[in-house]
């Protein structure tokens, strides 16, 4: 049982360096709550899925052709830049301690978070190397069942993080001035933007170089 909450401890550890779902998370959770926030990192994680069953059935070899890492950066870059100017947009509008009409829907949510992981080519060089390397070394080890186990560790881990992260931009909300809050949020576009450049620039070497 240690050895699962080492998984756990691991997802974690891999949710929480900040990125683009985590900045996506902020802005929404610091606009409308808790749930909004909770929606992107489920979203995200479905992504994550993805690329952990792409990464069990040894495919990975399609992701690492130049031309398809160049697609993923520019959708990347694509996605992230629309979604930072879509969240500087709204930063005027951040108040704290109001309840506001939830805007966006629930499928909107999802699949924004869906989207800035699928399209994070450092999402995939994560479950690429770290994913792989555990599945490697838990194959040689282990059976099927403790494969399934710990990788249901990791998941749990991001989980827990995506909740916790939820939870603080739903806190910043309510307890945060106004200013506070839309500077806040006003960063988390910022990072948004920032994130999506890097991988534009990323797009062009792969094309160019």
């Amino acid at each position: 049982m240690s050895v699962f909450f080492g998984y756990v401890l691991l997802g974690l550890s891999l949710a929480a360096p900040v990125g683009p779902v985590n900045a996506a998370q902020l802005d929404k959770g610091i606009k409308g709550g808790f749930m909004p926030s909770l929606l992107v990192g489920l979203g995200a994680i479905g992504a994550d899925l993805i690329y952990m069953l792409i990464v069990y059935f040894g495919i990975v070899h399609f992701l690492e052709i130049p031309f398809m890492k160049a697609y993923l950066f520019s959708f990347g870059c694509f996605v992230l830049i629309y979604t930072g100017i879509e969240g500087l947009a709204g930063a005027g509008k951040v108040e704290a301690k109001k309840t506001r009409k939830q805007v966006d829907t629930t499928a909107k949510l999802l699949f924004a978070g869906f989207l800035i992981a699928l399209l994070n080519p450092l999402n995939i060089l994560f479950w690429l190397g770290i994913y792989g390397s555990v599945l490697a070394q838990t194959a040689e080890e282990s059976s099927m069942l403790l494969i399934i186990l710990y990788s249901s560790g990791i998941f749990l881990g991001l989980l827990i993080w995506d909740i916790v992260m939820a939870g603080l931009a739903s806190s910043f909300r309510k307890f945060l001035a106004n200013g506070v809050l839309k500077g806040i949020s006003i960063f988390s576009g910022l990072s948004l933007i920032g994130f999506g450049v890097y991988f534009g620039v990323q797009a062009v070497c792969h094309i160019f170089f």
